[in-house]
């Protein structure tokens, strides 16, 4: 007959094995969790989306006011002429030598024309069109690090006082504006940025403008403007 310490012998070995793995598992976690916390992870490089985060600094889509006509991603209308608006044509279907896509804007101001006029012109986007500040409309665009625009002039040479983003007043108006100017245009397409950092964006009617006058264009200006965008 088997006897009772003899019997009671493997149970002994195997709850004695059952101890040890437990505490060499436990050991084992340990000794990972350790090696984890020394570990210098790589943090990655998020970026929001606009909808998900107020300021998205990281993540925010391209926002166009002109990147062909009649497309989609346009939001705002090359509507407010100012000035002498008589001496001032816009095409914003010209298809001749553009940045990119099918269509770009040529525009031409007549100096002459408006040596008897304001003497000097101008044109806004605007959302809704012709909205000068007397309707809600405009886009919240916290979150844009700068406008972007691809400029050239029919000769090179050309001058323009300014270009605007923001600046409309009125019942409704922009929470903030940025001007950049005077620039001299080259035949060449070349991009230029106005930096948007550290402004009020929450609030913008007036997405774009550039304005000009007599005193700088001797006779006709004749520019050319593409792929404007606030990213």
């Amino acid at each position: 007959m088997i006897g009772r310490k003899e019997f009671m012998r493997p149970a002994k070995i195997l709850f004695i094995g059952l101890i040890c793995c437990l505490v060499g598992c436990k050991n084992q976690e340990t000794r990972d969790a350790s090696a984890l916390t020394q570990t210098k992870i790589p943090v990655a490089d998020v970026s929001f989306n606009k909808d998900e985060s107020p300021s998205a600094p990281t993540g925010f889509k391209p926002f166009y006011i002109y990147a062909n006509k009649g497309a989609r991603e346009n939001h705002y209308v090359p509507s407010g002429f100012m000035g002498s608006v008589r001496c001032v044509s816009l095409d914003d279907t010209w298809q001749k030598n553009c940045y990119q896509g099918s269509t770009c804007m040529k525009i031409v101001f007549d100096a002459q024309c408006s040596r008897t006029d304001q003497k000097w012109a101008g044109i806004y986007w605007l959302n809704p069109a012709n909205n000068w500040g007397q309707r809600k409309g405009g886009f919240n665009l916290e979150g844009a690090q700068r406008l972007t625009f691809w400029a050239k002039g029919e000769k090179g040479g050309e001058q323009i006082q300014e270009f605007t983003i923001g600046g409309i007043t009125g019942n409704y108006p922009d929470s903030d504006v940025v001007v950049m100017g005077p620039v001299i245009l080259s035949p060449e397409w070349k991009q230029y940025t106005l930096d948007l950092r550290g402004k009020d964006l929450s609030y913008i009617s007036g997405g774009f403008a550039w304005t000009t006058s007599e005193d700088v264009v001797p006779d006709q200006n004749v520019f050319y403007l593409d792929d404007i965008r606030f990213e």
